[in-house]
């Protein structure tokens, strides 16, 4: 059985972690949360954060991926120590800058015995992967070029056959992965197969690369999603046929949606920009992603970024899948956003309904700029409601719009007619221009004693007003909202209101 190096996380140097992310695509959010478990624990023990780009799968870049993670990052308020960017003392952070070193890597496993040269063509591989499934067998590398001689290699190479470079594994015996989630994982040697490490065009895969940069920029913890236990033995060999001691394994629990299946782009996954563009805050999901597989206690759900770097810690992280609720999320973000200073809330709210109104914003006759003052009334009566800035738009437009337009249905309330509601409507108009100020504790009383002259219920009344002059039937509070409204708009609602009940 192969043991390996048995440090105590307190034996470890000063932890280093990495966020390795490969631009074949645009990360869906359960990627950033396992990056976050890295960066919470790399500033809750004093350590270093690493971000690494993992390009070497040229054919599968996607144009525009790094600047992708680069961006949610920084939205998330994950800032990195050491990167493509940033720069650093062990760079290049790039995975195509760092080729020569997987070759040289390589080649001194094929010196020691533990890699060799592979020239199976792709269409020999698919020949026998499919007799292998024919068969019932699990499809596998068989091992064809291991033991070739030296003279029949030199014969092969002779004729300019290209090759890759296979690390071999044990035939024999077992592989133990410590793992600090999971505990000591045990593998047979002989169920794993021998898998490339060098590829035709010079480039490691990421059994080699991964594992050559974060040894040379002194990884300590590598946290990475449970989909990589199965590869982790291979991974030990590796660095044992090196030298190497291994960093602490941390295999963290995949994120799962309602229906337990795993969290993917496939399945439509959400991403950073899209919370983003919905108006989401990011210090909303920074905390929701935390608590995906990973909890302080049985009860506490709202941290500040500071409190949970402080309480962060790994042995907390379960071996559960975290569940994705949209539902908690909007929840969370509903406190978030409850939480945000009056005057923050505007800033940060108003870019959304002053952007195009196919994207979300107040439609395009409302004039631009929003008027500041003015917005941040509106907004008063409307920050207890809101659950996501995007959603800001059109829950406050009746606000903004000269013109509203509703179902005349709604404006005539239950166990109430066209006619009763014309009149009631009459009434509260010669009512309301008596007032000599516009404030909503004097509309209040006054309405309040109509609806006792009146004889019908408040509801009755105030909802009718409230669709005249808002066009809904649910709003802020009646009153502060047509003093926000202004008399001049709120009483040729309730005039416009009257004519089309006549």
């Amino acid at each position: 059985m192969t043991q390996i190096d048995d440090r105590t996380e307190d034996d470890a140097q000063t932890p280093r972690l990495r966020f390795a992310p490969s631009p074949t695509g645009f990360l869906h959010i359960g990627a950033f949360r396992t990056a976050l478990f890295s960066w919470l624990y790399a500033r809750h023990s004093g350590g270093k954060f690493i971000l690494r780009i993992e390009d070497t799968d040229l054919a599968r870049t996607v144009e525009g991926a790094v600047e992708d993670f680069n961006d949610g990052l920084a939205w998330l308020g994950m800032d990195v120590d050491e990167g493509p960017v940033i720069g650093g003392p062990y760079g290049p952070y790039t995975q195509v800058q760092r080729k020569a070193l997987y070759q040289q890597y390589a080649h001194q496993l094929i010196e020691s015995g533990h890699a060799y040269h592979c020239y199976c063509t792709p269409e020999r591989l698919d020949e026998m992967r499919k007799e292998q499934i024919a068969n019932k067998l699990p499809p596998r590398y068989d091992r064809h070029c291991r033991y070739l001689t030296p003279e029949q290699r030199a014969e092969i190479e002779s004729k300019g056959t290209s090759w890759v470079v296979r690390f071999a594994m044990p035939l024999e015996g077992e592989t133990v992965v410590p793992d600090r989630l999971h505990g000591d994982m045990v593998f047979k040697n002989s169920d794993l197969d021998d898998t490339v490490i060098l590829k035709t065009n010079g480039l490691a895969p990421y059994h080699l690369a991964h594992l050559v940069d974060d040894h040379l920029m002194k990884i300590t913890h590598v946290i990475r999603g449970e989909e990589w236990i199965s590869s982790a033995p291979r991974h030990v060999q590796i660095y044992q046929a090196l030298g190497w001691k291994t960093p602490l394994f941390y295999h963290v629990p995949n994120v799962l949606g309602k229906d337990k299946k795993k969290l993917s782009k496939r399945r439509n996954a959400p991403s950073w920009s899209d919370y983003k563009k919905q108006g989401y805050l990011p210090e909303a999901v920074f905390n929701f992603l935390a608590l995906l597989g990973w909890a302080y206690d049985d009860k506490t759900e709202i941290f500040e970024r500071d409190e949970l770097i402080r309480v962060f810690t790994l042995d907390k992280i379960g071996i559960s899948a975290g569940i994705y609720d949209a539902d908690k999320l909007l929840w969370m973000n509903g406190v978030y956003i409850r939480k945000l200073p009056l005057a923050e809330l505007v800033e940060r709210t108003i870019p959304y309904m002053e952007r195009p109104e196919a994207e979300g914003g107040l439609p395009e006759a409302v004039a631009r700029p929003l008027d500041r003052a003015y917005t941040t009334r509106v907004l008063e009566l409307e920050h207890e409601r809101l659950k996501t800035l995007g959603e800001a738009a059109e829950i406050v437009s009746f606000f903004f719009e000269k013109e509203i337009d509703y179902d005349l249905s709604i404006l005539i309330q239950k166990k109430m007619d066209a006619e009763g509601t014309r009149s009631a409507l009459e009434r509260t108009r010669d009512a309301l221009n008596t007032l000599p100020n516009w404030e909503h504790e004097a509309m209040e009383t006054l309405l309040r004693e109509l609806v006792i002259t009146l004889g019908i219920k408040n509801g009755q009344l105030f909802g009718a007003i409230r669709t005249a002059v808002s066009g809904r039937t649910a709003t802020p509070p009646l009153f502060q909202m047509m003093e926000v409204l202004g008399r001049e708009v709120s009483m040729r609602r309730i005039d416009q209101a009257i004519a089309k009940l006549s």
